[in-house]
């Protein structure tokens, strides 16, 4: 099992490139069911969480192949196969996401409710529920969720105790592209993935308007045909590495990047004192004087609030701030199990609630740390860029879900850190 040695203190200097966003790559994977005809996805990332989908699309009768040229060409071709079953998607949640287009397209889809990270209870409710209004005929039973019949369009509102759900909106977006009749989607996520998904579809012949917004209008057509499609930039990795730089008060380029998908996070760096040049499609960190970091308070929401995916990064940036800070958690209130991690490098964290409090300190210490999921890993990185001495993040698979070769990425900006492999 790999693990990744980080040695801080070193500062960080130069460009760093962010691959394809993770978290649109797997909806538009799985529409890919949908399609009649051959896709190619440019600026694909490589990740374990791809490479997974991809697995169980295969096993859908969804063939692909990576291109000489880095691209991903794909194509359903048995459309016959209906069953998502629990070995495969165990493997992560966002898999459930094949269950609106594979009932669209093949007039039945069983899918077994699925595993994924281990932060808190992410019930599919709203997906089965969304799926449900427009026409599904759903029956839970054995640990799968059955849907017969046909799409037929209605109106779906999409609301839960915890904001708008992102793989719920687009499960409900994909079939409904297929559906009788038309579809108004209120309470939809608004998160850029979901707006690039819904453009996609657009560009594959699809009817859907309102994109970007709360109530998208889905006018269901008879097919769907393929197209070349590029995919956005990953807005949670660029976050990380302006973290990491901002931490260690170093002059990075983040590029091929989009920052208006980051306004919130742009904000609230500012707000604790980095110095940012922002561009078209970079934005640069500029070391500051003093170096000092203030602590400010951040509450996770739905976009374009303040990301849940980048809580665990900012808490680790926080440990360095002078003062007090407060984080809280309206997305998954349970998503704090990095901070004992983060404890074992010496910060101050206690835990109130759907909050984390936490008190800067002058330094942190290397020490032996796990992972827990993707975005905990992450956070470790972070810390262990400037600990003293050398910090061992074991259990690296969950990084590797979700961030393309980050060591490599980050010795580029001349990071003393390594991946090591053990038997």
């Amino acid at each position: 099992m790999d693990r990744i040695r980080i040695r801080g203190g070193r500062g960080l200097r130069g460009t760093v490139r962010v691959s394809g966003s993770k978290n649109g790559a797997l909806p538009i994977l799985a529409a890919s069911l949908l399609v009649d005809g051959p896709i190619v996805l440019r600026n694909m990332p490589r990740l374990k969480d791809v490479e997974n989908l991809l697995r169980i699309l295969g096993k859908l009768g969804v063939v692909h192949v990576w291109r000489e040229d880095g691209a991903l060409e794909l194509e359903a071709k048995d459309k016959t196969v209906y069953v998502a079953p629990y070995d495969l998607v165990r493997t992560m949640r966002a898999s459930f996401v094949v269950l609106g287009p594979l009932w669209a397209r093949r007039g039945v889809a069983r899918v077994s409710y699925p595993g994924g990270c281990v932060f808190g209870h992410r019930p599919v409710d709203l997906h089965v529920k969304g799926l449900r209004d427009i026409g599904a005929n759903v029956e839970l039973s054995d640990g799968y969720v059955t849907l017969s019949g046909r799409p037929t369009g209605g109106t779906v509102f999409l609301g839960g105790n915890m904001g708008s759900t992102v793989l719920g909106t687009a499960n409900v977006v994909m079939a409904a592209a297929l559906s009788t009749g038309t579809t108004y989607l209120e309470c939809a996520a608004m998160e850029p993935e979901i707006e690039d998904l819904c453009h996609f579809l657009n560009a594959c012949g699809a009817r859907i308007r309102g994109i970007g917004g709360h109530l998208l209008v889905i006018e269901g057509v008879d097919t769907l045909h393929g197209c070349e499609w590029r995919m956005i930039p990953d807005r949670i990795e660029a976050g990380t590495f302006l973290c990491g730089a901002v931490m260690l008060n170093s002059e990075v380029t983040v590029t091929d990047c989009n920052p208006m998908h980051l306004l919130a996070v742009i904000d609230r760096l500012r707000a604790a004192g980095a110095q940012l040049d922002v561009g078209e499609n970079h934005i640069r960190v500029l070391p500051t004087a003093s170096g000092q970091l203030r602590a400010v308070d951040v509450t996770t929401m739905a976009y374009p609030g303040f990301p849940t995916d980048l809580q665990a990064q900012f808490m680790a940036l926080m440990t360095r701030a002078q003062g007090v800070s407060v984080i809280t958690e309206k997305i998954y209130p349970e998503r704090f199990i990095h901070a004992s991690e983060l404890q074992r490098l010496g910060a101050r964290i206690r835990r109130e609630g759907p909050s984390a409090i936490i008190e800067g300190t002058e330094e942190l210490r290397g020490a032996p740390v796990m992972a827990s999921d993707l975005r905990a890993s992450a956070s470790l990185v972070l810390a262990g860029l400037v600990a003293r001495g050398a910090t061992d993040v074991r259990r690296v698979y969950h990084i590797d879900r979700g961030y393309e070769r980050i060591e490599t990425k980050l010795q580029g900006i001349g990071a003393d850190i390594e991946r090591i492999s053990e038997g």
